[in-house]
């Protein structure tokens, strides 16, 4: 028995699925879900973060969590949250650069969002003294302040495709050819939530929505609303979605994503107009990565760390800067957005919105 095999019977029985039904599935089946059953972080994984490639961008993102708590006046008891934490590497390496900070690690409470038993375990380790409460669901996230960090969370949430069709919209589904799993087209409808695209789109333009995030980022933007604090998202996509932007990663290189369902990474790109529009709170300008690290003095903490170093490991921390800020690496494809209150301004590092 196979992920595929329970697909396949599930379509034959129910017909075919939408991709955020198929996506849910390969992410996070109890038994045969990506997420659920390993730790696909680092070289021997399928893919690598920012956390993983240097302990430069954890620190940075801490340093300007702790500079916005500084700035709202050093509210006691916060919310030290991540959601989607991978390994523990950035909240680790966040801690660490916060230390130094007077009163922020009393004051902070650490939660994490996570599903995955596997990755709460070296999330645990990672941290390690320190404790966290962990949630699947942001709604648990407490009534306090709340410092928030999400890196490549909101692009592993299930979307849902439809293809404009005059004035209606034919969803984008996952059934079968054969015994193989295939794309095909429901019949079209329309879809008031796509009513406002139909000004910008033309016939056979394909249009990604994600259910969860508007919801997620309204969540966040209330708590910051109301009780203050702040939250960096940090993840590849644009503003304003348009066009097929699902894809899969396996072993570091992209593949089919309806070959080996479970085995491969699904994401797509994030609309960081929706979940700045959702939000309640105050919302920054999008921001490329590279610049955003360049505002929070990445150059100047590489220099640092490359003071006692020679041959390949100043090398590597050499690409790593590289990897983090160039527009041809990750500098340009990630954004940033920050979540302030409407009172406060934008976090370190940003722009207001």
């Amino acid at each position: 028995m196979s992920l595929l095999d329970l697909l396949a019977a599930r379509i034959r029985a129910e017909g075919p699925l939408s991709i955020a039904d198929y996506m849910g599935d390969c992410l996070m089946h109890p038994r045969f879900g990506y997420y659920a059953t390993r730790d696909p972080f680092g070289a021997a994984g399928d893919f690598t973060t920012a956390p993983e490639i240097s302990q430069m961008f954890g620190e940075l993102l801490g340093l300007a969590l702790a500079q916005a708590w500084v700035d709202q006046g050093r509210p006691a008891p916060f919310t030290l949250a991540e959601l989607g934490p991978g390994r523990g590497t950035l909240m680790a390496d966040l801690l660490r650069a916060t230390r130094a900070v007077p009163g922020f690690h009393a004051a902070a409470r650490i939660v994490m969002l996570e599903a995955s038993p596997v990755l709460r375990a070296r999330q645990a380790q990672a941290i390690a003294p320190a404790q966290a409460t962990w949630i699947t669901d942001s709604q648990d996230l407490p009534q306090a302040p709340l410092y928030l960090v999400a890196n490549e969370f909101f692009d592993a949430l299930p979307i849902r495709q439809f293809l404009r069709d005059g004035g209606q919209w034919r969803e984008r589904r996952v059934g079968l050819v054969g015994d193989a799993l295939g794309f095909g087209l429901a019949a079209p409808m329309p879809q008031p939530a796509l009513a406002a695209r139909l000004g910008d789109t033309r016939d056979g333009d394909l249009v990604e929505l994600c259910p969860a995030a508007p919801g997620i980022a309204r969540t966040i933007g209330a708590r910051i609303e109301a009780h203050g604090g702040a939250a960096l998202i940090i993840d590849y996509g644009g503003w304003h979605s348009l066009g097929d932007t699902l894809q899969a990663l396996r072993d570091h290189q992209y593949c089919d994503p309806l070959a080996d369902p479970g085995q491969a990474d699904l994401t797509a790109h994030v609309d960081f107009e929706a979940l700045a529009q959702a939000s309640p709170s105050a919302s920054s300008a999008l921001t490329p990565q590279g610049v955003f690290l360049e505002h929070l003095g990445i150059t100047a903490r590489a220099q640092a760390l490359a003071a006692p170093l020679s041959g390949a490991a100043l090398d590597a921390l050499v690409a790593a800067h590289r990897r983090l800020t160039h527009p041809e690496e990750m500098g340009q494809l990630f954004k940033v957005l920050g979540f302030h209150p409407s009172h406060a301004g934008p976090l370190p590092g940003l722009p207001a919105g």
